[in-house]
């Protein structure tokens, strides 16, 4: 193992820059070369592979976004593509990546180990979606963004009286809603993983009003999504007035926390050591406050499994 590449790909997440900051340091400081690649699986087929020093990450660890860049790659996606991609690798004599990415791009790293190209994959994802590891880089600060938020909207909500709903990403985990559901205060949490009823809403709606309460909190996954025609209907029903926001890609950006700053460079640092130790096709986590690796395979196939206790005290403490 003499030379080293790393790239990030899919959805970028705050503290990508902390992770290639620590792959490369750390790659450096073990003797190797390493090679930054760009706008991920695209910019591999591409060819745009640059040479990275201390100076290339230096002023980068507070920054969010991805200083590599990201995007998405169909040709990557067929058999040909990958042989092109491993072809340029090769070409550049790279011996090792480390990938950094969610779900997508960690199956990216899988088909690539399979060509003979040894792959290291780190979780970069805001969703929190990675059943292998108790958090990804990037989630943390999503949900102080969405926080903040939440802070924000309940002062105009209490103002009027309202119901504000507010949508978080989390297309298929429930995560990021229901963190920030009780770190809100909300009243409600509405996840894919439990799904729920108007019906049973708007009743959560008008109770508390009788109690007494002065506006409503709820919390929408995306995966669930409709939250500008859900408020219509509980307006609808209830009478009060309702508001929807949707927080989008705001949620991706940001300085990340130093939770991810140094859960992406205890990440970062582990991936190098494993490629030294010639091992491929592994994930890099984070279990029982722990630094863990995984084979790709196995991580992947693990099923999600949604925090059930936690759910509950969220629907305790809103009452």
């Amino acid at each position: 193992m003499k030379t080293i590449a790393v790239l990030t790909s899919g959805g970028d997440a705050p503290g990508m820059n902390a992770a290639i900051r620590a792959v490369v340091r750390t790659g450096l400081h073990k003797g190797l070369k390493v090679m930054g690649i760009q706008r991920g699986y695209s910019g591999l087929i591409n060819g745009e592979i640059f040479e990275m020093t201390h100076h290339s990450v230096s002023d980068i660890i507070q920054r969010g976004g991805t200083i590599l860049k990201t995007a998405r790659s169909e040709e990557f996606r067929t058999e040909e593509g990958r042989k092109k991609a491993v072809n340029i690798l090769k070409a550049f004599g790279i011996d090792g990546v480390v990938v950094i990415g969610g779900d997508g791009s960690l199956q990216g790293a899988r088909l690539l180990s399979k060509l003979g190209i040894s792959t290291i994959g780190l979780p970069g994802t805001i969703d929190n979606d990675l059943a292998y590891t108790k958090y990804t880089i990037g989630f943390d600060t999503a949900l102080n963004t969405v926080l903040d938020a939440i802070n924000k909207l309940r002062d105009t909500s209490s103002s009027h009286e309202r119901v504000s709903i507010v949508e978080v990403m989390g297309r298929n985990c429930g995560d990021l809603s229901l963190y920030a559901g009780i770190a809100g205060g909300a009243e409600s949490v509405i996840v894919p993983e439990k799904g729920f009823t108007e019906d049973e809403l708007c009743r959560t709606i008008l109770e508390g009003k009788l109690r007494g309460k002065m506006h409503n909190l709820v919390i929408l996954a995306e995966g669930v999504g409709g939250a500008e025609k859900l408020a219509k209907r509980i307006q609808g029903v209830t009478g009060i007035e309702t508001r929807a926001t949707i927080l989008g890609h705001i949620q991706r950006g940001g300085s990340p926390s130093a939770f991810d700053r140094i859960l992406a460079s205890r990440l970062g640092a582990k991936a190098v050591e494993l490629l030294l130790d010639g091992k491929s096709s592994r994930v890099v986590g984070i279990r029982d406050g722990k630094v863990i690796d995984d084979g790709i395979e196995e991580a992947l196939a693990m099923e999600t499994k949604f925090d059930d206790e936690l759910y509950e005290i969220a629907k305790i403490l809103s009452y």
